[in-house]
């Protein structure tokens, strides 16, 4: 079932487009890693699926409904950009103060629940503006949870954190969508750490969907492979998939032929020379998470 669901979503800002025709299909129980680099899209996106921003053009729906849908929007929390967080309150009473202006019922005990969930003393009575960041954080998606929503949408929620803060933060989102079944879309910077716990990306630059991938295919492409160049692409893949008995290879594009199973590189000279097939480049290739990304969003500025 798609969570989230858009179709040729776009924002314009008088003569830009920061989202731009954007397709998105977000799964129910995913934790969906939304990647660009900075001035992609990213946040404005979140913007849009959650109401904070309206679109000028193109659709988005959420659980099936539009996002004016009172239903629809109640069942979605968001932490976009920083939380609104009252510095000189407890973590408690902030959580208390939005659980009044939204309405809720019982605040005081889901309060507590929340509080726990995140990793924060209930009675603890420190003021947040002697919060460590990694609380501060912890509190914000906390104020996302009020509701008790069924998708979360966090805008760079380990951004700023020391390791032990992206650990506390990791445990919690992984809690969330395994205890609670909610559904995470999660925008970071942090490419290693999204890759901890995410099942799905989307890699989006300059407001357009580049491409959307399960955590499986990605760690397929992410794997060692034989890059090789030749005269006759088309008839030298035939030639090698039918001698090797290769399954796991691709042509791209440009020409270039990728096998990612283990081969002798002169097994495949000799082949493809007795072919008569000239060979123009051969050579291992060794692709990591970050630069598949980098290379599918067009370069290797930071991210």
């Amino acid at each position: 079932m798609a969570v989230i669901q858009t179709a040729g979503l776009s924002k314009r800002y008088k003569d830009k487009w920061a989202v731009d025709h954007l397709d998105l299909r977000v799964e129910q129980g995913d934790i969906y890693g939304f990647i660009g680099r900075n001035g992609a899209g990213k946040s404005t996106t979140l913007k849009l699926l959650c109401g904070l921003a309206r679109p000028t053009q193109g659709e988005a729906l959420i659980f099936g409904k539009p996002i004016r849908d009172g239903v629809a929007r109640r069942r979605v929390g968001a932490l976009i950009e920083q939380a609104g967080l009252y510095p000189d309150q407890s973590g408690r009473e902030n959580l208390r103060l939005y659980a009044t202006l939204l309405g809720l019922d019982s605040p005081e005990r889901q309060v507590d629940e929340i509080l726990e969930t995140v990793g924060l003393a209930p009675r603890e009575k420190k003021p947040v503006k002697h919060y460590s960041m990694g609380m501060k954080q912890r509190l914000g998606v906390g104020l996302a949870l009020l509701g008790g929503p069924d998708l979360l949408l966090l805008d760079e929620p380990i951004n700023g954190l020391d390791p032990e803060g992206i650990r506390e933060m990791r445990e919690l989102l992984l809690g969330l969508n395994r205890d609670r079944g909610i559904t995470l879309v999660i925008s970071s910077h942090i490419l290693g750490e999204l890759s901890k716990i995410a099942t799905r990306y989307g890699i989006i630059q300059n407001g357009r969907m580049v491409e959307q991938i399960t955590a499986g295919e990605l760690e397929q492409k992410c794997t060692d492979y034989l890059h090789l160049r030749a005269e006759q692409p088309q008839k030298a893949a035939a030639v090698l998939e039918r001698e090797l008995r290769l399954t796991r290879w691709e042509m791209r594009p440009e020409g270039e032929i990728r096998i990612y199973e283990a081969v002798d590189t002169k097994t495949v000279g000799r082949i493809l020379i007795q072919a008569g097939i000239a060979v123009e480049e051969m050579g291992l290739h060794r692709q990591d998470l970050e630069g598949y990304f980098l290379e599918r969003m067009g370069g290797s500025d930071h991210v």
